[in-house]
């Protein structure tokens, strides 16, 4: 899984699979769910993320796996 935040248009893409996409779905205003060919959920993308969430601390809590940051 990858938190991708995009300064620029202040968007947080929340990649949950290395599978593309091929369908996505609005869910609420500015937060869209993308699905891979077989209906599965591949990633979430919240516009104006900045607005709807606290993005100066992300908490991982007890996730059974290597943990890297990259600062862009």
């Amino acid at each position: 899984m990858k938190l991708n935040y995009y300064r620029e248009t202040d968007s947080l893409y929340i990649d949950l699979s290395s599978r593309p996409s091929a369908s996505s779905t609005e869910v609420s205003d500015g937060i869209v769910l993308d699905y891979d060919v077989e209906g599965n959920l591949v990633g979430i993308d919240i516009d104006n993320a900045s607005r709807k969430m606290d993005l100066k601390e992300v908490i991982l809590n007890k996730v059974p796996a290597e943990v890297k940051a990259v600062i862009a």
